[in-house]
Parts: structure tokens; C-alpha cells; sequence
């Protein structure tokens, strides 16, 4: 195996640490070209060190999901793309079941001008900043609090998940296989997830184009559970076409 330069280990410790590397600010912080970072990316990714995306590259667990400030910061922009486009899909005066992570975070941001909203939840996050939103009532589940992301699970919260029918099911996911699986990294959180789709009567899928570069090791469900998928990028073919088949309606933000 060829030998790692001192500056390309030390691109895999930043990767290692925040997520996510950025052509750009690594050219910043190594004061070289922008050219030079992404021949050390290529190499990198060309010994599956990490995985190349659009402006920069990701590392690529498996098994472990990536620091939670982290994926807050990865594709900002389009998950606020995303959260708008579905805060237009709810209407007032209707019941949602947001689950873990970043970008149902901003879809509940996008939700606090609602009125007569009944918002349940298993993220302290969403709670908290629907909690602010004067015409919204807001239900969070019991369970386990895990301490990186707020994130309740366990079998409480599945249980009062289910005393609910709700409207609109809005759900997040760590990654997305080819074949249409919808994959996370927790077990616990997963049995929540799909507590959450089988009670609502409309599914809202909610990821950025990253999702469909990384790799988790649970199942949640396939993209044929879905009602619903906005995403901010042009999804790979397949999976474009099994929205097709699956009478899944895709949606582009921006």
C-alpha cells in the first residue's frame, strides 16, 4: 500500500474528527493550492480512506455514525432547502411526528409560524425550538435520552408513539442504499422510526444528497414506505427510479 504523505494523515485525522472535509478550507489551512488538496482527496479515496462528494470528501464509517455537530454543519444550506420545501407540504391545523436528527431540526424551524400544530417528538432539539413557537403544542415521548444528539429511544418512546394517528410522518435517515433501503446506526432509534411511519397516514421523507453516499448498517425501511421524499440534489438514477415504481413523489428543493 503506497505510503501517506505527513499532510494527507493529518486530512484523514480532520476527516476522522469533524466528518466532512472541505476542499477549500483545507487549502486554507495547509496554505497550498486547491488543486493540491483535491489530488490528495483523489488518493485518498482511491485507497477507500474516505469517499468523495461534491467539494470535498467524507469519511466513510459503517458502523459508527459521525460527530453530531458535525452532520449539522454537512449540506446546511440544502437541509434548509429541504426543511422549507416541507414546512409548504404541512398544513395548519394538522398532527406531525418528527424524529432524530439534523434535518428534521430544520424542518421544525421551518414549522414554528404554523398555527393549530400538533408536533410529537423523540428529539429534544425539535422540542425545544417548537416549544418556543407560540401556536404549536408539542408531545415528546419518553426514553432513554442518548447524550450526543438528544435523541430519545427506547421502548417508552415507542410506546407512546403509537397511542398516536397523526397526519404527516417526518423522517430523517443516516443513509440511503441504492436498492432503496433507508439505513441508521442504531437499533433503538430505528424500532422508533418505524413506529413513527406505521402511525401517520402520510410519510415524509427528509435527506441531503450525502445520504446516498454513506453507508449504515440498520434497516428502517425501503423507499417504497414512503409518500413523500424531498431531497436538495438530483438523486442516482436508480433511485429516482424506484420513486417511479413505487408511486414515491420526489421532490428537488432548489
Amino acid at each position: 500500500m503506497p505510503r501517506l504523505q505527513p499532510r494527507q494523515i493529518d486530512i484523514l485525522d480532520i476527516a476522522r474528527r469533524d466528518g466532512r472535509v472541505d476542499v477549500e478550507n483545507l487549502a486554507t489551512h495547509f496554505d497550498v493550492t486547491p488543486q493540491t488538496i483535491r489530488k490528495d482527496l483523489n488518493e485518498l479515496c482511491d485507497l477507500e480512506k474516505l469517499q468523495r462528494v461534491h467539494g470535498g470528501a467524507i469519511f466513510p464509517s459503517n458502523t459508527v455514525n459521525m460527530a453530531y455537530q458535525s452532520r449539522r454543519d454537512i449540506a446546511s444550506e440544502g437541509k434548509a432547502r429541504i426543511a422549507q420545501v416541507v414546512a409548504d407540504l404541512v398544513p395548519n391545523n394538522s398532527s406531525v411526528i418528527l424524529n432524530i436528527g439534523t434535518t428534521t431540526e430544520q424542518v421544525a424551524y421551518a414549522l414554528r409560524r404554523h398555527v393549530g400544530l400538533m408536533a410529537i417528538t423523540n428529539n429534544l432539539n425539535v422540542a425545544f425550538i417548537l416549544s418556543e413557537a407560540e401556536n404549536v403544542e408539542v408531545v415528546i415521548t419518553g426514553g432513554m435520552v442518548r447524550k450526543g444528539d438528544r435523541g430519545i429511544v427506547g421502548a417508552a418512546a415507542v410506546d407512546l408513539i403509537r397511542q398516536f394517528k397523526v397526519d404527516f410522518a417526518i423522517i430523517g435517515a443516516s443513509a440511503i442504499d441504492e436498492d432503496g433501503e433507508l439505513l441508521d446506526f442504531d437499533y433503538r432509534e430505528v424500532r422508533v422510526a418505524q413506529a413513527i411511519i406505521e402511525q401517520a397516514r402520510k410519510k415524509i421523507l427528509v435527506a441531503d444528497n450525502i445520504k446516498f453516499q454513506r453507508k449504515a448498517p440498520v434497516q428502517i425501511g425501503r423507499l417504497a414506505d414512503i409518500d413523500v421524499f424531498v431531497t436538495d440534489a438530483p438523486p442516482p438514477r436508480k433511485i429516482v427510479q424506484l420513486c417511479r415504481d413505487s408511486s414515491v413523489e420526489l421532490i428537488v428543493a432548489g
